[in-house]
């Protein structure tokens, strides 16, 4: 449904730690999705290595990219949960 662009740290996280994406290791979005669709997650170079169910929509996201976790209530006004793809609810390809 749409793309998250994350940065070399947020990368590592996912692949070789296998932890949940967190807000402040987006750089982009691409697409219009909503919470509960499935996204591609690229790294710096555009290359897709994991796919995932989004907690939050592109608009939420583009909003709390690149903060840390604990500002998300502050700047949404609500918080589904600190993590914007779960682990649980991520692929790597």
């Amino acid at each position: 449904m749409g793309e998250i662009t994350v940065n070399q740290g947020a990368k590592e996280a996912i692949v070789k730690h296998q932890k949940s994406l967190l807000s402040i290791g987006i750089i982009s979005t691409k697409g219009n999705f909503n919470r509960g669709d499935v996204i591609s997650i690229l790294d710096e170079n555009e290359n897709e290595f994991a796919r995932g169910i989004t907690s939050y929509n592109s608009s939420d996201i583009n909003k709390i990219k690149g903060l840390h976790s604990d500002k998300i209530d502050e700047i949404l006004g609500y918080k589904f949960d600190d993590d914007v793809v779960i682990k649980d609810n991520l692929v790597i390809i």
